[in-house]
């Protein structure tokens, strides 16, 4: 498929996946990070700085590490930023510890290693099925790639805009004056994000495209249906019970499972190396820009 085609498609993907996956993913992101009696006792003012500093934090990631061509996560990079800003506000105690680990850091953690190891294994069971058939067999392979790249392009955009939900969620609570228990996210809200989402995919990203479709290893038509068919899986499941991952994670992971599965020196591991360099780093770095810009912003606009 040439890569504009192949733009064009996912972005189609990334638009209608958020409209049909629901809001469990939003709903985490809403009361999973800081605790929701803070925001309801905080003023709107102060509630606005702390979204903009958070989502300001991860932006500016996300931006370093696009200019880079690597893949790392911004569903870390805005938990790491609303976590910052939350902590410059009212200190540690305004994070909800116990349900960021458990609804938002254990599904980022494992779904890296669940995409690495169902990779290999799906790769594995490919190459079994099909051993000792002729070349031509990779055609069906390639005529599998649509639909697959396009479930995947659902499966992601879905994820990921819903995070973006959550954080307007929690501002029209702010505005409205409701507790953000009563969770609720507007169709309007829902159809932006699905649209902003593909909207950032439609400029390309083509540093981040050569460093998955290339640079870990060399991906041939059943290679790269083997980790789309894992990474659709992980994220799917993760949208339906609410677990914010990290689907550039999954997918990276995915690929390298795959190859890991054809060979270990299939996979070049020290492009992955850099990969994991900016996984770790993401949380805390975005973290410490959100909690410095909520400082600023706090002192330069008294709310």
């Amino acid at each position: 498929m040439r890569p504009m085609k192949a733009l064009l498609g996912a972005t189609a993907g990334e638009f209608i996946g958020p409209l049909l996956l629901g809001t469990a993913v939003a709903h985490t992101m809403a009361i999973g990070i800081i605790k929701p009696e803070l925001l309801q006792r905080l003023s709107s003012g102060n509630v606005y700085l702390i979204i903009i500093a958070g989502v300001g934090g991860a932006i500016i990631w996300n931006l370093a590490t696009w200019f880079l061509g690597l893949p790392s996560s911004s569903s870390h990079a805005l938990i790491g930023g609303l976590l910052g800003a939350g902590v410059s506000s009212a200190g540690i105690g305004g994070v909800a510890v116990a349900n960021m680990v458990e609804m938002a850091l254990l599904p980022l953690l494992i779904s890296p290693l669940i995409g690495f190891v169902l990779g290999f294994l799906v790769f594995s069971s490919i190459r079994t099925c099909f051993a000792g058939a002729p070349r031509r067999v990779g055609r069906f392979f390639v005529a599998l790639q649509t639909p697959s790249m396009l479930f995947l392009a659902g499966t992601h955009g879905s994820n990921d805009a819903q995070k973006s939900m959550g954080v307007i969620a929690i501002l029209l609570a702010a505005a409205s004056g409701t507790e953000i228990g009563d969770f609720y996210v507007p169709e309007w809200v829902v159809v932006s994000c699905a649209a902003a989402v593909a909207l950032g995919l439609s400029f390309g990203g083509w540093r981040i495209v050569k460093t998955v479709g290339y640079g870990i290893c060399r991906l041939e038509p059943v290679h790269s249906f083997a980790s789309q068919l894992t990474s659709t899986t992980v994220i799917l499941v993760a949208s339906l019970l609410g677990g914010p991952v990290s689907t550039s994670q999954v997918l990276a992971s995915s690929v390298m499972g795959v190859g890991a599965s054809h060979r270990l020196s299939a996979v070049r591991w020290p492009v992955t190396a850099n990969i994991a360099y900016a996984w770790i780093f993401t949380i805390p770095i975005s973290a410490a820009i959100a909690a410095g810009a909520y400082w600023i912003l706090e002192r330069l606009i008294r709310v």
